[in-house]
């Protein structure tokens, strides 16, 4: 058929989320935690369903419930907390696909311009929200940060920064725990509920999340080590230098097996949940395990994906590929967007009558 478009959305559930939706179905009241990637550009695809989800599906829940983000992710999440999530979810997929950097028309901007432009997209969602978005009656926000160590990665510097990573790089390869030497997991959380899991994978600690530092975090968290500046003096937390969540936790793949009740929502970019930046090559390493065990992934189908403007999702590399035309880079990313609204439309539809074909994650 001309112009038919294949199914959008495919739910993936670990054993007990799979027993639990086959026998009831999946209600806002299931749902204890949502956890949101980082991944950059691609969390746009997202979009459409975030507003749906934390705009209207769950916008009546009563219970405590836990958001959970890397880098876009934590953005994502900390719109979730606004009293109009279904707007502010909005205004970020704008400001996201609008940003552009004062470089020379063609030139690649250097970490500081990226570092400027990402720090004025994030007051002009956020500034003067800071106790608004804190005040989330049911809602809960914690902030994925990861905070160098040692002498190599305390200090962001021209010369240590790259050694400290290639030394990350090299113990991750050998040991996910070993990143821990390197790396500290700082997460900046909501201090009204503590996280319903345990963060004993590696090397973590527990920030206060308040109005001072919910700007400095969420900068910190989104805060690609060579593409953006690390940030530093964050208010309540410990010294040295904050990168991106996504280095320690890309796809947040943690302990929700432990849990005590209540399932996890995932809106994910795909089925997959990375581990850590570093673990993006390495395959044995994406695979489900045991701490998924109560899971539900919705997620875009691959040969939906193959749909969008070239085929894919957007991504970083979208900035140096269309430098010289940037119009056209936010063309191909807000089509994404629009097209996306697919995902949110089969995510209702599916909530509201739910169906046997979720698959194991």
């Amino acid at each position: 058929m001309a112009g038919h478009r294949p199914r959008a959305l495919q739910v993936y559930a670990g054993p007990r989320a799979l027993r639990h939706l086959r026998e009831r179905g999946l209600r806002p009241a299931d749902v204890r935690l949502i956890p949101a990637a980082a991944g950059g550009p691609k969390g746009l695809v997202l979009n459409p369903l975030d507003r749906f989800l934390f705009g209207h599906w769950l916008a009546d829940s009563p219970h405590t419930l836990h958001l959970l983000g890397a880098s876009i992710g934590a953005w994502r999440m900390a719109c979730a907390m606004l009293p109009d999530a279904d707007q502010a979810l909005a205004e970020l997929a704008r400001l996201y696909i609008h940003q552009q950097f004062d470089v020379p028309a063609g030139a690649w901007p250097d970490p500081t311009e990226v570092s400027r432009v990402f720090a004025e997209l994030l007051g002009r969602q956020f500034g003067g929200r800071e106790a608004a978005l804190l005040a989330h009656p049911q809602r809960r926000l914690h902030v994925f940060t990861s905070r160098g160590l040692g002498a190599l990665l305390r200090r962001e510097g021209r010369v240590r920064t790259p050694l400290g990573y290639l030394g990350a790089f090299a113990s991750n390869l050998a040991r996910r725990r070993a990143l821990g030497g390197w790396l500290q997991r700082v997460v900046f959380s909501d201090p009204r509920d503590a996280l319903p899991l345990a963060l004993d994978d590696f090397a973590s600690q527990r920030v206060p999340l308040d109005a001072t530092n919910l700007g400095p975090a969420l900068q910190a968290s989104g805060s690609i080590p060579f593409v953006l500046k690390a940030v530093h003096h964050i208010p309540g937390a410990p010294p040295g230098a904050y990168w991106d969540g996504g280095i320690t936790d890309y796809h947040l793949h943690l302990n929700y097996a432990a849990m005590s009740d209540g399932l996890v929502l995932y809106p994910h970019f795909q089925r997959a949940l990375v581990p850590g930046w570093l673990d993006k090559g390495l395959k044995h390493r994406h695979g489900s395990t045991a701490r998924l065990d109560n899971v539900v992934v919705m997620a875009p189908r691959a040969e939906w994906v193959g749909t969008l403007p070239h085929r894919k999702l957007p991504d970083r590399q979208d900035f140096k590929a269309w430098r010289h035309d940037p119009a056209s880079r936010i063309a191909a990313w807000q089509q994404a967007v629009d097209a996306a609204q697919q995902l949110a439309d089969e995510a209702a539809d599916w909530l509201a009558h739910p169906t046997q074909d979720a698959l194991p994650l």
